[in-house]
Parts: C-alpha cells; structure tokens; sequence
C-alpha cells in the first residue's frame, strides 16, 4: 500500500507547473522561439562620447565587420562552431552560428572619422565621438518692397 505524504504531495505540479511556464515563456503564439540570433547591445551617453557595448563571445577580431555610411554603423559577425558536437546530442544551445548583421542610426552629432572599436575577452566596446555643439546663428531678413 503507497504511503501519501501531504507534504511533498504537490512538489511534481510546482515543478511542471514551473516547466510549462517556462516553455511558454520561450514560445510565440506560432509555436516558435522567441530570441535574437544577435546579442543586445547598451548605449550609453557620456560627456565626450557615445560608447556602445555588446558581448560578443566566441567572436574573434577577425570574425567581427563594423561599417558606418549615410548616418547608419552595421555591425555584423560570422560565428562558427564552437566545438564539433553532431547535433542529436546539443541538450541545449542558446549561442546562435553563422552570419548576423545589425544596424544602428548614429545620432548626427558624432564624428564619423574618430570613431574606435576595442574588443577585448568577446566585449566589444565603440567608441562614438561627439562633435562639437554648433553654436545658433541668425539669420539675417530683409524686407521685400512691394
């Protein structure tokens, strides 16, 4: 005869409760993944500089292309395999393969030329240098004779 014990009699349903929250969580309504095949960035307003942060691990200089053309920085990655796992034996794998690209609008108050990029241990950091604050000017109205 099985034994029930009150107090370990719902810890199954908390734990598939939990489980299910969690998979819906991570469903669209499609019943796809809701992610980024790219990682998230932070931006940050400094006295004399923008500075874009973004961890990018597993990415080499090599593996990283940043641009910038007609006020827009792309930057883009190709990542690789990281280890040669088939993949019937991945239990999970939230690190996204292959080829990403992001684009970003500068604001117009950045200096396109002195722009710098470091990457250092998978972070990337760039560097936005503001341009000076161009001072108001007036402009001069002449009235028109009739």
């Amino acid at each position: 005869m099985a034994v029930f014990r009150w107090g370990h009699a719902f810890d199954a349903f908390r734990d598939f409760e939990r489980e299910v929250d969690r998979l819906m969580r991570s469903l669209t309504l499609e019943g796809f993944r809701i992610g980024r095949p790219f990682p998230a960035v932070n931006i940050y307003e400094l006295e004399g500089e923008i500075l874009l942060t973004a961890e990018l691990p597993g990415v080499s200089v090599d593996d990283l292309e940043l641009s910038v053309a007609n006020g827009l920085l792309t930057i883009a990655v190709s990542r690789g395999e990281t280890a040669p796992v088939p993949e019937e034996r991945y239990r999970r794998s939230e690190r996204p393969v292959g080829r990403w690209e992001r684009t970003f609008s500068l604001p117009e108050k950045v200096l396109d030329e002195e722009m710098y990029a470091e990457l250092n241990h998978g972070v990337l950091k760039l560097h936005l240098p503001k341009a000076p604050a161009e001072a108001p000017r007036k402009i001069p109205v002449s009235e028109v004779e009739r």
